[in-house]
């Protein structure tokens, strides 16, 4: 099938509230697509849709992703059928380390050599045995949740606002563990594909998206080069687009 995630007239609620409201999207494998959107505009709620979270209730639509409808399924299954996510704000688990997380998730078929060299390169070797983002820097935490995904080996990733509390030199860090994560690295063809929410758009700096959309009010207003609706957005911010639509 051409399309590895396909969404055909998306409309979702959460609460009393509607998030999505008739979002139709698909991406080819091996694409990366970029979400920009104001805050509070539905770009996380369609991650988590994606992701099937029992918070986001699908009202009407479809999705469906490597020809499969996967609208019905729980979290647990669609993870297992290729589809990891990185939150924007992961969660503090005391108790459970990084190290023994990395062990319940990674691929059986990476080597313990693999994981290490992937945990020194995102500079991570002295947090494996302190509770998951526990204490962790907002630089830390972004490099942990890009670790997992890297271990974890999922067909497509989607990631929420990679830049959200990082600095400077830990955006260059993290910029650098995506495009090994998708494999963007390498010149052989790659089939893993990537949704990125960003807000800043820093995050363009050091990886090359090939789509871009902007969310509004739970709609997708507009598509087109990431870069060119970047430099939009800096000019003129979302007001341009509120009137678009």
């Amino acid at each position: 099938m051409k399309n590895m995630l396909k969404v055909q007239d998306l409309w979702v609620s959460v609460g009393d509230r509607k998030v999505l409201k008739g979002v139709n999207f698909s991406m080819e494998y091996g694409e990366i697509h970029t979400l920009f959107g104001p805050n509070g505009a539905g770009k996380t709620s369609f991650m988590m849709t994606l992701m099937g979270f029992p918070k986001y209730r699908v009202e009407q639509g479809k999705i469906y992703f490597k020809g499969e409808d996967i609208t019905g399924k729980d979290v647990h299954e669609r993870a297992h059928l290729g589809l990891g996510i990185s939150f924007q704000r992961p969660p503090t688990v005391r108790g459970v380390t990084l190290k023994k997380m990395i062990e319940i998730i990674a691929d059986k078929e990476l080597i313990k050599e693999e994981i290490s060299e992937t945990v020194k390169k995102l500079n991570l070797s002295g947090h494996l045995d302190r509770g998951l983002n526990d204490g962790f820097s907002g630089g830390e935490m972004k490099r942990s949740e890009l670790l997992q995904l890297m271990v974890q080996r999922p067909d497509m990733v989607l990631i929420d606002e990679p830049e959200s509390g990082v600095d400077i030199e830990n955006i260059a860090l993290v910029g650098e563990a995506i495009n090994t994560l998708l494999g963007k690295d390498k010149v052989k063809d790659q089939k893993r594909g990537a949704i990125i929410i960003t807000h800043t758009g820093y995050i363009l700096d050091f990886v090359n998206t090939d789509k871009g959309y902007i969310i509004i009010d739970g709609n997708l207003v507009c598509g087109g080069n990431p870069r060119d609706i970047l430099s939009e957005i800096k000019k003129h911010g979302y007001r341009r687009c509120v009137e678009c639509r």
